[in-house]
């Protein structure tokens, strides 16, 4: 059995983060398709439409990445049992204002950025549990930057 050198995995996933939120490589998306790349281009006005009507707004989608990772963050700080509203956002978020939507966005970076300075400096990956976990944050954020980019197909 071979063994993956912990740099060598922070590396890899710090590059898929990058991609994912801020600077495609090449790895999995198209050229200026990164989340914040897609972001800066949708008004509050479309942010607030619900696509096909039954679907979340596409700041929900967003609000709701933003809860994933501090969940994330959260449980890799103070391990145990959280209690969770994850359908909270769906049920909420709606029509935004220009001022709104921006500050999804930042709060969207913030919980990005902690993210990424957890695994930076995480120690060890001592389990499973934990590459799982932080293989996911990439996963679950590409899945709904999906969901998103198709919207956007339906709204321009």
């Amino acid at each position: 059995m071979s063994v993956i050198q912990s740099e060598h995995f922070v590396k890899a996933l710090l590059i898929l983060l990058d991609e994912t939120f801020d600077n495609v490589h090449g790895a999995y998306l198209d050229k200026n398709t990164s989340m914040f790349e897609t972001l800066a281009g949708i008004t509050a006005e479309q942010a607030s439409v619900a696509v096909g009507g039954k679907c979340a707004t596409l700041a929900a989608q967003v609000k709701h990445v933003a809860f994933y990772l501090d969940i994330v963050d959260k449980s890799v700080r103070n391990p145990g049992e959280w209690k969770v509203d994850w359908e909270e956002i769906w049920r909420t978020v709606d029509v935004v204002t220009p001022q709104e939507w921006q500050a999804i966005q930042d709060e969207l970076r913030t919980s990005y950025d902690k993210i990424r300075a957890l695994i930076e400096f995480a120690p060890d990956w001592a389990s499973e549990r934990e590459i799982g976990g932080a293989i996911a944050v990439v996963a679950h954020t590409a899945y709904h930057l999906g969901e998103i980019r198709q919207a956007l197909c339906v709204l321009r």
